[in-house]
């Protein structure tokens, strides 16, 4: 619009149309002139399974799943439940089970997600499904022409020594001018393509991984918290694709929103047990409701007597609505709480990205700890935090 006015100024000015001219000039002097919005470089991202797996594609059998010693124990469990007990008594026990599993199936273009506090096994499942970790008994079998890829939270496939383009090339040996174009989709551009992994940012190596992952072919992904250190933009990124995915995932994720969008099958651990549910992550908060009413209903009737049940069940009405006036107050307080740790992670980030253009390599691993330690409260409060909007939403 401005340029077209200042169009017509220029070809009026001295014409017939001087004063209409004029006029539009004066109108255009009091317009409030705004800098362009930058826009930022989004993550395009694309995955296919490279062939076609059988119908079945994962089967378990009378599964337990645990260690024989702690040294089999990964690193992100070893303080964790039964590990970190038996660590700080220092007992070595020669078999401990973190729980048994029902038997399983996944089917193709099905899609699990594993819910779970931490330290209660998840990663230990996902590698017994590798066959990095031997199963205590039963069995886990993969199907025909199943190619299975693992992204791991802690990066573990990744050398940080290596640079970005390092990393790419170790994958697929293409020429580096291909190379560099397909780094620059995962928001790497210039110089960033040599900078070593070990001086970039969490969100930075997640993208690296990604790249990764897409160049594998695998027709059956297993992604152990897929969205830790992505921004929100990229985050949204990785689950359309994800849904768009033809092949088979099994998912673990705090990401409520993530696990609701992709699920088709929920399989959820409870002290020692493996529980499995069908349908995505709505579907499994209503039936965990009916599983809490029906409890409820039988020990209801096993304890009370016909003439006290009246009394007791007004009395029970009350508590559950205390503990749900409770329950949300915890909740709104930690939502409170976690937005105020994401904000901080955010000026960490950009702290850490500012550190590691200018090498100053000391402020760089101050910043490292700082951020890897706020993150570990962040997980462990949005873990607290769904477990009492589980509990919520099971309240009548």
């Amino acid at each position: 619009m401005i340029a077209r006015t200042e169009a017509f100024v220029r070809r009026y000015k001295a014409g017939q149309r001087a004063r209409e001219a004029r006029g539009r000039l004066k109108k255009l002097q009091h317009v409030e002139r705004l800098d362009r919005p930058q826009e930022n470089d989004i993550l395009r991202l694309s995955l296919h399974s490279g062939g076609r797996s059988g119908d079945l594609v994962l089967r378990t059998l009378d599964l337990r799943v645990g260690f024989t010693a702690l040294t089999d124990v990964p690193d992100d469990e070893r303080l964790a439940g039964l590990a970190g007990r038996y660590l700080s008594s220092q007992r070595v026990p020669s078999q401990v089970c973190l729980f048994a599993c029902p038997n399983l199936i996944l089917h193709r273009l099905e899609r699990a997600a594993l819910l779970g506090p931490n330290g209660s096994g998840k990663t230990t499942f996902l590698r017994t499904i590798l066959g990095q970790v031997p199963p205590l008994s039963g069995s886990v079998r993969l199907g025909e022409s199943v190619k299975v890829v693992y992204f791991s939270q802690t990066h573990e496939g990744l050398d940080l020594s290596h640079s970005p383009l390092d990393e790419i090339l170790s994958v697929k040996n293409i020429p580096v001018s291909q190379a560099r174009n397909f780094l620059s989709r995962f928001l790497f551009h210039g110089d960033e393509v040599f900078k070593p992994l070990g001086l970039m940012s969490g969100g930075e190596r997640s993208r690296i991984a990604l790249a990764k992952l897409t160049l594998v072919g695998a027709n059956f992904l297993i992604l152990d918290e897929p969205t830790n250190h992505l921004d929100i933009a990229s985050r949204e990124v990785l689950e359309e694709v994800l849904l768009d995915f033809d092949g088979t995932i099994l998912l673990v994720s705090h990401d409520r929103y993530v696990v609701d969008a992709l699920a088709t099958q929920i399989w959820v651990l409870e002290g020692h047990e493996l529980r499995a549910y069908d349908g995505g992550y709505s579907e499994y908060l209503e039936q965990r409701h009916l599983e809490e009413a029906e409890r409820q209903d039988e020990s209801s009737r096993t304890r009370r007597g016909a003439n006290v049940v009246a009394h007791e069940e007004r009395g029970e009405v009350r508590r559950r609505q205390q503990s749900l006036r409770k329950q949300m107050e915890q909740a709104n307080a930690l939502e409170k709480t976690i937005s105020e740790l994401e904000h901080r992670l955010a000026q960490l980030g950009r702290q850490l990205s500012a550190a590691s253009q200018a090498q100053r390599l000391n402020e760089v691993r101050e910043l490292g700890i700082e951020y890897s330690r706020l993150e570990t409260e962040l997980d462990r409060l949005l873990t607290e935090w769904a477990e009492l909007s589980a509990e919520a939403s099971m309240e009548p």
